[in-house]
């Protein structure tokens, strides 16, 4: 039986989660919460759906806020098919556009996710390295090291680096302090003459060991100087003070072949990719 999600019901959908957690080729959009307070509180913003019997929850799907429309959570099923779940789900984009993202490797949830009409829109390959395979990182002659750049500088740089990064154009002021104000986050951008010419940001998972750069912009007119390579050190250098941290993960899309050659020869070994899949929403007439 396909119904709403009780609260009840919650200690089931964590433990799918685990199950999830335990297998990359299983990985799905899904909630961040691990325990149940942090789900409940999550899920509030959320439609989500079990598919129950007398055993508890078997599988889990949810549509959320997201960009300019929904994204779909899951669907998660330990065994038989998503596509009911998932077509339950749908029926509540109103017209909106849905996204959803899912590993390359799983095979059934893609299959349900194409059998209802969304259509696979890219791939983003993560590498990983362990945080003392990087050398110890040094500034560049010329350069600059900061950890705070000027919002109007950091939209500059970010502009003229990669055009598809258009939702961080759209923070206010405020939004942008309180994102860098973060224990979690760090900014390391390298200047020349006073000027933004690369950066990298990062965001800390002590939970899971690992750093992520989230980003990595060099100016055009900056490029050809080794600077990407630079500013993977100087972020990996930026983990270490972090004792819980061991392992630095970057990503790609796959239309950058760049930052793709980048990692590989930096060291960094693909770990797992993902494929974002898009529902386009119903134009209004």
């Amino acid at each position: 039986m396909i119904r709403s999600m009780q609260l009840t019901d919650l200690p089931d959908v964590l433990a799918l989660l685990h199950w999830m957690d335990a297998a990359p080729e299983r990985e799905v959009f899904a909630p961040g919460a691990r325990d149940v307070p942090e789900l409940q509180a999550e899920c509030e913003d959320s439609t989500c759906l079990v598919q129950a019997g007398e055993d508890g929850v078997s599988a889990y799907c949810a549509i959320a806020p997201f960009r300019d429309g929904l994204v779909l959570e899951g669907p998660l099923s330990e065994a038989g098919p998503v596509g009911p779940l998932l077509r339950r789900a749908l029926a509540h984009a109103e017209g909106l556009p849905v996204y959803a993202f899912c590993s390359r490797e799983n095979t059934p949830v893609r299959e349900a996710l194409e059998a209802a009409g969304l259509t696979p829109m890219h791939s983003t390959a993560f590498y990983t390295a362990s945080l003392s395979d990087f050398a110890e990182a040094t500034v560049p002659d010329g350069y600059a090291l900061t950890n705070l750049l000027p919002i109007t500088e950091y939209r500059a740089l970010y502009r003229a680096a990669e055009d598809t990064w258009a939702g961080r154009l759209d923070w206010t002021p405020e939004q942008y302090d309180a994102h860098f104000a973060r224990d979690d986050v760090k900014l390391v951008a390298l200047t020349r003459d006073g000027k933004p010419a690369a950066f990298a940001e990062l965001e800390f998972h002590p939970e899971e060991g690992r750093a992520e750069v989230t980003y990595l912009a060099v100016h055009p007119a900056e490029r050809g100087q080794k600077l990407g390579r630079t500013l993977l050190s100087l972020a990996a250098s930026e983990a270490r003070r972090y004792p819980e941290l061991r392992s630095l993960r970057v990503r790609a899309h796959d239309h950058m072949k760049a930052a793709r050659t980048l990692y590989s020869h930096a060291g960094l070994k693909h770990c797992s990719s993902i494929v974002t899949y898009m529902l386009e929403g119903e134009e209004e007439a």
